[in-house]
């Protein structure tokens, strides 16, 4: 039985064109690690291709690059490119694993892929007012914030897609807000409002939000307003290739590792 889709698709290409350009610190951030970790790479990449919900946002990110929108079905030539890059968009896929299957097929031998996306940590604080006050309010949750993945899941899907060489890790942000309102304005600037296909489509009551608020300002202050966090999780995996490095053989050692340190092998009797 096919699973129900995640995501309202409609109703997230909506959010994203009202997004007024206001509140791009986390794609500035993402596009400032992602051109770091190119640079450490050392190697100049002949055919990239970023895939982006924001293009305006992410076109300069590497000279060159081809622009491709964020999709179900991505417009990926197979075996096209030396680079892709996945930009921030991989938090509101129905199948994650597809899209970097997707992303993989587009890969050259030995071809890199970066992935920017929101981690399990984003809005953490958020999720636990809103959940606090629907309970009381409204007597049980509903869909408010989009489940994201966690770094170690994250990791695991690269494997899954094919790809040799999967490094996961992330950094984290911690904004201040005023109040709950700006919170919910920067969100609304981003494009990163609720577009859950499961969200409740009636108006909730203005109690609710209220409540959310004074919750969320008890719980998380940050000197005269409130903190949000905001995780980034940055994948890195390479098209397979006979020149990549291969881990050696279990048991095919040529030194023992207490010898290195200098220290008796447990075990051993010395």
């Amino acid at each position: 039985m096919p699973q129900p889709p995640l995501t309202d698709r409609s109703s997230l290409a909506l959010h994203r064109a009202r997004a007024d350009g206001s509140a791009w610190f986390l794609h500035a951030a993402a596009i400032e690690e992602v051109q770091e970790r190119l640079k450490d790479v050392n190697r100049t990449f002949t055919s990239p291709v970023i895939v982006t919900a924001h293009p305006d946002v992410w076109a300069k990110t590497v000279p060159g690059a081809a622009l491709v929108a964020e999709g179900d079905v991505l417009d990926l030539t197979p075996d096209a490119h030396d680079l892709v890059i996945h930009a921030m968009c991989l938090h509101w896929a129905d199948d994650p694993v597809g899209q970097l299957i997707q992303c993989r097929r587009a890969l050259r031998e030995d071809g890199l892929l970066l992935v920017a996306t929101l981690g399990g940590e984003t809005l953490t604080e958020l999720r636990a007012a809103l959940g606090q006050a629907e309970t009381e309010i409204l007597g049980g949750l509903s869909p408010r914030v989009a489940p994201m993945g966690e770094i170690r899941d994250l990791g695991g899907l690269l494997g899954r897609a094919g790809l040799a060489l999967p490094v996961a890790d992330a950094i984290t942000l911690t904004v201040r807000y005023r109040d709950l309102a700006q919170l919910a304005h920067d969100l609304r600037a981003m494009g990163e409002t609720n577009a859950l296909a499961a969200r409740h489509r009636r108006t909730p009551p203005r109690a609710l939000f209220d409540r959310a608020a004074r919750i969320y300002a008890d719980a998380f202050p940050e000197g005269d307003g409130i903190k949000a966090t905001f995780q980034t999780v940055f994948l890195t995996g390479w098209a397979p290739s006979d020149t990549q490095q291969k881990p050696l053989r279990p048991g095919s050692a040529q030194a023992r590792l207490a010898d290195a340190l200098g220290v008796p092998e447990l075990g051993s009797g010395e």
